[in-house]
């Protein structure tokens, strides 16, 4: 059975790429606009890896990982790897990320490869 991955990010062509890049590689995805519409989504889907967006309208992705690290309601899904993949590289936002219970953090652009690599390095093959 195929490994599981939730793509959010608000921008359509970055959700597009790496869903496209994550399927070609025989991954599962799911896709969601922010951390808000990801939430309703996490428990039917129920991932092996999240990659999320730092700005994002309704919800950032800060926000977000600290709700599914946190939330009593996302319990089970606390030991589920998060990456981000986003423009901010500034060691401040790094940092919270990290704090906030971020695994990885890739700055865009990002070359597909190189995300399959991180991916793979975290949760394996598809």
């Amino acid at each position: 059975m195929a490994k599981k991955i939730m793509v959010i990010d608000d921008s359509k062509p970055i959700r597009q790429l790496v869903s496209f890049t994550l399927e070609g590689a025989k991954y599962e995805v799911c896709a969601a606009v922010d951390g808000q519409d990801a939430l309703t989504k996490v428990p039917g889907f129920s991932p092996n890896l999240i990659i999320c967006d730092v700005n994002m309208p309704n919800m950032g992705g800060i926000d977000f990982v600290r709700t599914i690290k946190n939330g009593e309601q996302f319990a089970q899904y606390r030991s589920t790897p998060i990456v981000m993949l986003t423009t901010e590289s500034s060691e401040k936002k790094r940092s919270e990320g990290q704090l906030a219970g971020a695994k990885a953090w890739m700055v865009k652009p990002f070359l597909p490869e190189r995300l399959l690599s991180v991916v793979e390095k975290i949760v394996g093959g598809p």
